[in-house]
Protein backbone atom coordinates (compact mmCIF):
# COMPACT_ATOMS: atom_id res chain seq x y z
CA UNK A 1 0.00 0.00 0.00
CA UNK A 2 1.25 3.45 -1.06
CA UNK A 3 1.55 5.49 1.77
CA UNK A 4 2.58 9.61 1.63
CA UNK A 5 3.84 12.33 3.94
CA UNK A 6 1.80 14.11 5.51
CA UNK A 7 3.47 17.61 7.32
CA UNK A 8 1.65 19.11 10.79
CA UNK A 9 2.21 22.51 11.52
CA UNK A 10 0.76 24.91 13.59
CA UNK A 11 3.32 27.67 15.78
CA UNK A 12 5.21 26.10 18.79
CA UNK A 13 4.94 22.86 17.27
CA UNK A 14 3.28 22.00 21.21
CA UNK A 15 -0.44 21.07 21.09
CA UNK A 16 -1.57 21.07 17.70
CA UNK A 17 0.81 19.39 15.42
CA UNK A 18 1.84 17.19 17.97
CA UNK A 19 -1.84 15.92 18.86
CA UNK A 20 -2.44 15.93 14.47
CA UNK A 21 1.08 13.47 14.17
CA UNK A 22 0.18 11.10 17.23
CA UNK A 23 -3.58 11.01 16.20
CA UNK A 24 -1.97 9.57 12.44
CA UNK A 25 1.27 8.52 13.71
CA UNK A 26 -0.21 4.47 13.73
CA UNK A 27 -2.47 4.74 10.52
CA UNK A 28 -0.24 3.07 7.89
CA UNK A 29 -1.85 5.18 5.12
CA UNK A 30 0.52 7.83 6.05
CA UNK A 31 3.75 8.95 7.59
CA UNK A 32 3.86 11.99 9.61
CA UNK A 33 5.67 14.58 11.05
CA UNK A 34 4.64 17.83 13.09
CA UNK A 35 6.75 20.89 12.93
CA UNK A 36 6.27 24.69 14.01
CA UNK A 37 6.77 28.20 12.68
CA UNK A 38 8.13 29.75 15.46
CA UNK A 39 12.10 30.14 16.62
CA UNK A 40 10.80 29.07 19.90
CA UNK A 41 9.01 26.13 19.02
CA UNK A 42 9.75 22.60 19.88
CA UNK A 43 11.21 21.50 16.59
CA UNK A 44 10.92 24.03 14.05
CA UNK A 45 10.09 23.37 10.12
CA UNK A 46 13.04 22.79 7.83
CA UNK A 47 13.31 23.13 4.10
CA UNK A 48 14.01 19.37 4.25
CA UNK A 49 10.65 18.98 5.90
CA UNK A 50 8.96 20.64 3.46
CA UNK A 51 10.85 18.68 0.33
CA UNK A 52 10.13 15.50 2.37
CA UNK A 53 6.30 16.07 2.79
CA UNK A 54 3.78 15.48 -0.38
CA UNK A 55 1.21 17.45 1.78
CA UNK A 56 1.18 20.23 4.46
CA UNK A 57 -1.48 20.82 6.89
CA UNK A 58 -1.18 23.94 8.33
CA UNK A 59 -3.77 24.83 11.37
CA UNK A 60 -4.08 28.69 10.79
CA UNK A 61 -3.65 30.73 7.38
CA UNK A 62 -0.89 32.61 9.58
CA UNK A 63 1.35 29.67 9.41
CA UNK A 64 0.84 29.18 5.49
CA UNK A 65 1.92 32.81 5.27
CA UNK A 66 5.00 32.08 7.22
CA UNK A 67 5.78 29.09 5.15
CA UNK A 68 5.47 30.86 1.85
CA UNK A 69 7.35 33.82 3.23
CA UNK A 70 10.36 31.54 4.75
CA UNK A 71 10.48 29.23 1.94
CA UNK A 72 9.36 30.22 -1.51
CA UNK A 73 11.29 28.11 -3.33
CA UNK A 74 10.47 24.97 -1.95
CA UNK A 75 6.35 25.76 -0.68
CA UNK A 76 5.24 27.30 -4.33
CA UNK A 77 4.23 23.91 -6.17
CA UNK A 78 3.39 21.88 -2.74
CA UNK A 79 0.28 21.00 -1.39
CA UNK A 80 -1.00 22.75 1.74
CA UNK A 81 -4.10 23.50 2.93
CA UNK A 82 -5.39 25.76 6.09
CA UNK A 83 -7.48 23.19 8.87
CA UNK A 84 -8.85 26.86 10.50
CA UNK A 85 -8.20 25.33 14.03
CA UNK A 86 -7.47 27.90 16.24
CA UNK A 87 -5.17 27.78 19.40
CA UNK A 88 -7.22 26.84 21.98
CA UNK A 89 -6.38 23.17 22.96
CA UNK A 90 -4.03 21.21 25.27
CA UNK A 91 -2.22 18.19 23.65
CA UNK A 92 -4.67 15.40 22.98
CA UNK A 93 -7.78 17.31 23.93
CA UNK A 94 -10.47 15.43 22.53
CA UNK A 95 -12.03 18.52 21.01
CA UNK A 96 -8.84 18.93 19.35
CA UNK A 97 -8.76 15.80 18.19
CA UNK A 98 -11.69 15.91 16.56
CA UNK A 99 -11.20 19.06 14.93
CA UNK A 100 -8.27 17.56 13.59
CA UNK A 101 -9.74 14.38 12.30
CA UNK A 102 -12.60 16.09 10.56
CA UNK A 103 -10.56 18.91 8.62
CA UNK A 104 -7.55 16.63 7.65
CA UNK A 105 -8.96 13.32 6.80
CA UNK A 106 -11.09 14.55 3.87
CA UNK A 107 -7.64 16.12 2.27
CA UNK A 108 -5.70 12.96 3.40
CA UNK A 109 -7.99 10.77 1.31
CA UNK A 110 -8.24 13.16 -1.67
CA UNK A 111 -4.01 13.29 -1.41
CA UNK A 112 -3.59 9.33 -1.31
CA UNK A 113 -5.91 9.25 -4.49
CA UNK A 114 -4.19 12.07 -6.54
CA UNK A 115 -1.00 9.37 -5.36
CA UNK A 116 -2.22 6.42 -7.21
CA UNK A 117 -3.01 8.34 -10.50
CA UNK A 118 -0.06 10.20 -10.53
CA UNK A 119 2.56 7.96 -9.21
CA UNK A 120 6.39 9.58 -8.89
CA UNK A 121 8.46 8.89 -11.77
Amino acid sequence: MKTINVLFVCSKNQWRSPTAEAIYRRDDRVSVRSRGTAKAAVQTIRASDIAWADVILVMEDKHRQRILAAFPGEAKFKPMHVLDIPDDYRFMDDELVELIRSAAEPIIAVSLHESKRFPPR
